[in-house]
């Protein structure tokens, strides 16, 4: 019956059909003769037809021989291909990996990771979200995003949360603000400067975070602007809008008419890698292990 051939009887046949000998090709199967015979007579008793002539001096295939021979090796290569898939899949080698990041992270190791990541698993599609620190959140809970660098985003409900790299905050002053020419400066100087910062939507820990700055010499931010993007922030600041708090990376982008200072304070801000609680995925596990050692590197 067909449905007795197993895979280790299309292997032994190969195997002759390709050496023409026996004794070859049970060395080759590291077998001995006499049971390698056995089997493809089995073989050929389960197919009711001889699958080679044998003499004293040679052994050929039979037209049936030659067709089995086309077809068994195209089975074990489809299967070989097929257990390589798999393995590359249990690796995390290939698939789609959806990655969720806030803007500011394209300002810190977050390029570096990517493109560590794009060389070592080429055939990963990796596909790219930009997002506030909420909607990387949002997406990990959903579905649609595996992986997240968040901003401050810290414990949240269904997710793991590690702190990859963290940074100093800095003041964000018009060129000409009375401050400007400082060094260094404290949040208390800014006690009567309106501000313009992010909606508290985009990431309630990080302006809280950033209000707390304030809030250690007795003052809550006057919130004259909210504005969705950095750029816009810098422009607005720039414009004598009002002043701003951000992350240190922030001054690889100033405008002109800014100017970054450094705070005088021991509240460091986070980029956060992210991903929900009992993801057990080789594809995510991979993109963590290079975004942990790279943003560890990295940090500034």
């Amino acid at each position: 019956m067909i449905e007795q051939i197993e895979l280790r009887h299309l292997r032994y046949f190969v195997a002759v059909a390709e050496e023409l000998h026996f004794g070859r090709a049970a060395a080759r199967l590291h077998l001995a003769q006499p049971p390698l015979s056995q089997q493809i007579k089995k073989l050929e008793e389960m197919l009711g037809h001889s699958l080679f002539t044998r003499t004293s001096r040679a052994v050929k295939l039979t037209t049936a021989g030659q067709l089995l021979f086309e077809r068994a090796r195209a089975v074990l290569r489809k299967v070989q291909e097929d257990m390589e898939d798999v393995r590359r899949v249990g690796r995390g080698e290939v698939g789609t990996l959806r990655v969720g990041f806030v803007g500011t992270a394209m300002l810190t190791a977050m390029p570096a990771i990517l493109s560590r990541y794009r060389r070592e698993y080429p055939k990963v599609d990796l596909q790219l979200r930009e997002h506030y620190t909420s909607g990387v959140q949002s997406g990990l809970r959903d579905g649609s995003i595996d992986v997240g660098f968040l901003r401050d985003g810290g414990k949240a409900d269904g997710l793991e949360v590690e702190t990859l790299l963290s940074e100093p905050f800095m003041a964000v002053l018009p060129s000409g603000h009375r401050l400007a020419s400082r060094k260094v400066i404290t949040a208390g100087m800014l006690r009567e400067d309106g501000f313009v910062l992010f909606t508290p939507l985009a990431g309630t820990m990080a302006y809280e975070k950033t209000a707390s700055l304030c809030e250690a010499h007795g003052f809550r931010p006057r919130v004259v602007q909210e504005a969705p993007q950095w750029l816009t922030i810098l422009r607005l600041v720039g414009a004598g809008l009002g002043v701003s708090i951000g992350p240190a990376c922030v001054r690889q982008i100033a405008t002109s008419g800014v100017v970054c200072l450094p705070l005088r304070s021991a509240v460091r801000t986070d980029i956060e890698l992210a991903y929900r609680e009992g993801e057990g995925r080789a594809l995510v596990s991979a993109f963590c292990g290079i975004a942990r050692g790279s943003g560890k590197r990295l940090s500034n």
